[in-house]
């Protein structure tokens, strides 16, 4: 996999097989994993920050972005995300 760049849209498919297109916000990595913060591209044309979901995912051995699966993990991820989004503001 290309390196994935913050403003980059690719699409994913949820548990449902559904597919969504995501925008990449940021880019971390912490203790040696990457991950990304994304959000869907229907959300982000509305411009109503308040509805924005954003998500993270992990880069795996493989290259393929995946789900955090650990809450420790997930809020891990979350604060340092937290930090990143409180300095571009």
């Amino acid at each position: 996999m290309d390196k994935i760049q913050v403003g980059e849209i690719f699409t994913i498919s949820d548990e449902t097989d559904q597919e969504q297109e995501v925008e990449v916000l940021a880019m971390l990595t912490i203790e040696g994993t990457d991950y990304i913060a994304v959000s869907f591209v229907e959300d982000l044309e509305e411009e109503n920050e308040d509805d924005i979901d954003i998500f993270f995912l992990k880069l795996d051995e493989d290259g393929d972005f995946s789900a955090i699966e650990t809450d420790e993990e997930f809020e891990k991820v979350s604060t340092a995300f937290d930090v990143v989004f409180d300095e571009e503001e």
